[in-house]
């Protein structure tokens, strides 16, 4: 297991690429993430969160990410307008992501609004995340939280301060053209 105080530390990538799993700070809340073309590296995420048909999230630098990644670029489009930003959008995606909506077939995707999450990104492609914490439990506010959760079954952990401030992100689907609040978060919409 390893720390690091920087999500530019060229070592959080390098792991990511190579099938790592860790814990980061993003624009929101802490994460545990991988790279969200490696299934076994999903599989992971899932497996130290112990979670069951729920799935995580999408964070991508950019919409191009999404669309090579296999969202159809139609779905992103009518939702761009919130990104970056804390808005989770649920969109329809394919059995070929399976391994990232758990038989779902859809999926919360974002794009963090936080220039250093967004470089790491860049490098690495779309990440799948799912906030640092147990099923059931309390989001981790800060490292020591995650680490007292997720111990050594992750690769590295980033501390980026303490969190406690922060909320998720807001969780929505679009529905006859409007957008349905499924989890309200940081971002208020009425």
């Amino acid at each position: 297991m390893h720390d690091y105080t920087s999500l530019q530390d060229p070592a959080i990538a390098k792991h990511l690429l190579e099938g790592g799993v860790g814990v980061v700070p993003t624009d929101t809340v802490y994460g545990v993430v991988a790279q969200a073309t490696r299934p076994e590296a999903a599989a992971r995420v899932y497996a130290v969160k112990v979670r069951d048909n729920k799935p995580g999230t999408v964070i991508a630098a950019d919409i191009d990410q999404l669309v090579d990644l296999g969202i159809k670029r139609r779905y992103l489009v009518p939702v761009a307008q919130y990104w970056p930003g804390a808005i989770s959008v649920i969109i329809p995606c394919g059995p070929e992501l399976g391994h990232l909506h758990l038989g779902l077939n859809s999926l919360a995707m974002r794009i963090p609004d936080d220039p250093a999450l967004l470089e790491l990104l860049r490098t690495t492609g779309p990440l799948l995340t799912s906030s640092a914490n147990l099923t059931g439990q309390p989001t981790s506010v800060n490292v020591q939280q995650a680490k007292d959760y997720f111990g050594d079954t992750v690769d590295f952990y980033v501390d980026g301060g303490d969190l406690s401030g922060r909320l998720p992100s807001t969780l929505v689907r679009v529905l006859d053209d409007e957008l349905e609040v499924l989890r309200q978060g940081s971002v208020v919409i009425k």
